[in-house]
């Protein structure tokens, strides 16, 4: 039989730094080659602008280098007519290559580029969702929804009291946790619905639900039950980021926003920072989401709340609405068909 060999102490510990070192590699290996290919991407498409503007090569000539292309490159993909046209689109959108690689879009793959090139015409809308991208990462699913649902008209900071009871450094960071309002357009229940149903909902489509709260959160359970010496308490929603290592608590409100309904959510938060966070996380913050709020009643009602929260508004659509819009599989033929 053979011995084991021993483990030094600081094995783990050194194992942790190699494979910290490979992923740091990979990820800078993936950039190196995402930005050749938008390099040579906004190359190809340049070169097919001045092109076919020429009378002697026109529009159809696409069709021709693409098959030259990908008989040339059997083993390449992207050189579709489809793809080129894009590729024209994207040297048009971005005409100036090296202010192009100074852009947060140059951190981007292929297919987010195609969506801000598909969805959006305004020069100055396709740079802020390309930095919203770049910054948080956001995956193409992400981007289209937050496209789809206006994010840059919507993403105003949910008013809360995190200057007035976090640390500078701390309420900056709690602050880019939250929005106002929050779009549950995924959502499949009438706009007259209960809490509950709200919050079922929000748990049966978590995916969506977590990709409209943002990057890093992460989902703990919906009615998570506290005892307090024989009392019963249940959090709506308890989420954890990852991130910024804090818990967040959120509560769910059908109808206007009332004064006691901060009470409520700050009890809950105490109670959270309490029972639940370890001493390297950061303080628990909450966020009570409403269908409607008087700005003013918000502002006293935070102003009277020893505990870190924010008040945020969030929509529903009717079923009649959500009937009007196209699914994801008419969105694909669309996408298809150019």
């Amino acid at each position: 039989m053979v011995a084991e060999l021993a483990v030094p102490d600081d094995y783990v510990a050194v194992l942790g730094e190699l494979k910290q070192q490979i992923r740091h590699a990979r990820y800078r290996a993936q950039r190196r080659v995402n930005a050749e290919l938008i390099s040579l991407y906004w190359r190809i498409g340049k070169t097919l602008d001045e092109r076919t503007a020429l009378p002697s090569w026109g529009e159809g000539i696409i069709n021709r280098i693409s098959v030259d292309l990908r008989t040339e490159f059997s083993d390449a993909k992207g050189f579709s007519p489809r793809n080129l046209r894009y590729m024209r689109s994207f040297a048009r959108a971005w005409p100036d290559a090296e202010r192009f690689r100074q852009q947060p879009a140059a951190e981007l793959p292929w297919g987010h580029i195609m969506v801000l090139l598909d969805r959006l015409d305004d020069p100055a809308d396709r740079e802020w969702y390309a930095s919203q991208a770049a910054a948080i990462g956001w995956s193409r699913a992400v981007l289209e929804h937050h496209i789809k649902t206006r994010a840059r008209l919507r993403f105003d900071a949910a008013p809360t009291n995190f200057d007035r009871v976090l640390d500078p450094g701390a309420s900056e960071l709690a602050q880019q946790l939250t929005r106002d309002p929050y779009v549950f357009d995924f959502l499949d229940v009438d706009t007259d619905a209960v809490e509950r149903d709200v919050e079922q909902a929000l748990v049966d489509r978590i995916i969506d639900t977590l990709r409209e709260f943002g990057s890093g959160f992460s989902f703990v359970g919906r009615q998570v039950a506290f005892d307090v010496d024989g009392d019963e308490f249940f959090v709506d929603l308890l989420f954890f980021h990852v991130e910024q290592l804090r818990y967040v608590v959120v509560e769910l409100k059908v109808g206007k926003f009332k004064p006691e309904y901060a009470g409520q959510l700050g009890f809950y938060v105490a109670l959270v920072d309490d029972r639940l966070r370890r001493p390297q996380h950061a303080p628990t913050v909450g966020l009570l989401l409403c269908t409607n709020k008087n700005d003013q009643v918000v502002r006293y009602a935070l102003a009277g709340s020893a505990q870190p929260v924010g008040i945020a508004s969030y929509d529903l659509l009717s079923p009649a609405e959500q009937a009007a819009l196209p699914s994801e599989a008419d969105l694909a033929r669309a996408l298809d068909a150019q």
